[in-house]
This record gives C-alpha cells, sequence and structure tokens, in this order.
C-alpha cells in the first residue's frame, strides 16, 4: 500500500502558516500520511492572482480583518502556539527567509527544523524575519551551519528554485500561504481546512485498502 502524501506550500511571515505548521504533525501521524515541505514567496503569489490581500490591510476599518486576529489568537491557544503578532516587524518582507528554505529543501528534516525555529523567532520573540543575521542565528539553534546558508541563500540556483516554487504554487490554482495538495491535485487552504486535508487522507487509504 502506496502512503498518502500531501505538499505544503508555504511562507514563514504567515500566522495562519504557522499555525497549520504546528497543527499538520498530528494530522499525519493519524492518517500515515508523508508531507512534502516546499518554500514559496507569498508576496509573488499575492501579486499574480491575489492583489486584493494588500488592499485588505490598507483598510483600517476593516470588521473581517480585525476580527480575524482575534480567532488567530483563539486558534494559536487551541493549538498551544506562542501567536505574539501583529509586531512592528509586520508585515514582514520574507524572500531572505524563504531563501534560506530553499537552500536546504533538499534536506525535509533540516527545512522542518529551520522552519520550526523562524517561526518562533517571528511570532513568538518577535524578531525581525528578514534580517539574515537572525537568520543565521536560528539556523545555528537548529544545528544548521547559519554562515553556510546564508551565503547559499544568496546563490542563483536558490534565487530561481524559490521562483520555480512559487510559479508552481500559482499555476496550480493556489493563492496564498498555506497552501496543502493531497496526492497533488486535491488542494486546501489555510489551517482551518486541515481537518478536511485529513478527511481526504483517511478517504484515500479507504480506497486503497478497498
Amino acid at each position: 500500500m502506496t502512503a498518502a502524501r500531501v505538499e505544503f506550500f508555504f511562507d514563514l511571515s504567515s500566522p495562519w502558516t504557522c499555525l497549520a505548521f504546528h497543527n499538520l504533525p498530528a494530522v499525519l501521524e493519524r492518517t500515515g500520511a508523508s508531507a512534502l515541505y516546499r518554500p514559496i514567496l507569498v508576496g509573488g503569489v499575492f501579486n499574480a492572482v491575489n492583489p486584493a490581500v494588500y488592499a485588505a490591510r490598507e483598510q483600517t476599518d476593516n470588521r473581517r480583518l480585525q476580527h480575524s486576529w482575534k480567532v488567530l489568537k483563539d486558534w494559536a491557544r487551541l493549538a498551544d502556539v506562542p501567536m505574539n503578532f501583529p509586531s512592528r516587524w509586520h508585515p514582514a518582507k520574507s524572500i531572505a527567509a524563504m531563501r534560506f528554505c530553499c537552500a536546504i529543501e533538499a534536506d525535509q528534516a533540516a527545512l522542518v527544523r529551520f522552519a520550526r525555529g523562524a517561526f518562533a523567532s517571528y511570532f513568538d520573540r518577535q524578531e525581525n524575519l528578514d534580517d539574515p543575521v537572525v537568520l543565521a542565528a536560528v539556523a545555528d539553534a537548529e544545528g544548521l551551519d547559519g554562515a553556510a546558508l546564508a551565503a547559499a541563500a544568496g546563490s542563483d540556483a536558490v534565487k530561481a528554485r524559490l521562483r520555480a516554487n512559487t510559479d508552481e504554487l500559482i499555476a496550480r490554482g493556489g493563492y496564498g500561504s498555506p497552501t496543502i495538495f493531497v496526492d497533488r491535485d486535491d488542494m486546501y487552504f489555510g489551517n482551518d481546512q486541515l481537518p478536511l486535508v485529513e478527511a481526504a487522507l483517511k478517504h484515500k487509504t479507504q480506497r486503497t485498502l478497498a
């Protein structure tokens, strides 16, 4: 039997992505599925297919947006994830952070460790996600070589990888972070759709066993 797999397209600057990142492992454990983590630049996605995000941020009286901060804190409390957000760095420029991620994308275990540390740096300690010094320190704390990772993140190959991942997500219908695919073509969006992801994974397992 082939285990189901999810692809988790993500940008470290998204608080909802932080929550989904922490909640996904339990879904994988319950379903026996595996995950492939795919770094993207969410700003590139917004520019291409979802520019309304920027307009919504400018609306200081946007009730839906204001209420979303309350709901975000509710989800964070439910998931037991620190969420000191928004900070003075919001909205963050995440291009440096996502290049760090792309530099270690091939080593998924290292990518998960770095992402976990970076989420804590930005959403718990309120550090600057766009500062390579901060990012290198996060990498060092996770047992990675921060200086080497910073150097690799500036390479043309890594920059091209980030663009390719972002373009792939857009081509496959994505419009933000996190976007989650179950076996390539079944797309879900956001932390609150993880129950649907779990249901899809269980359904696939049942069909495989039938």
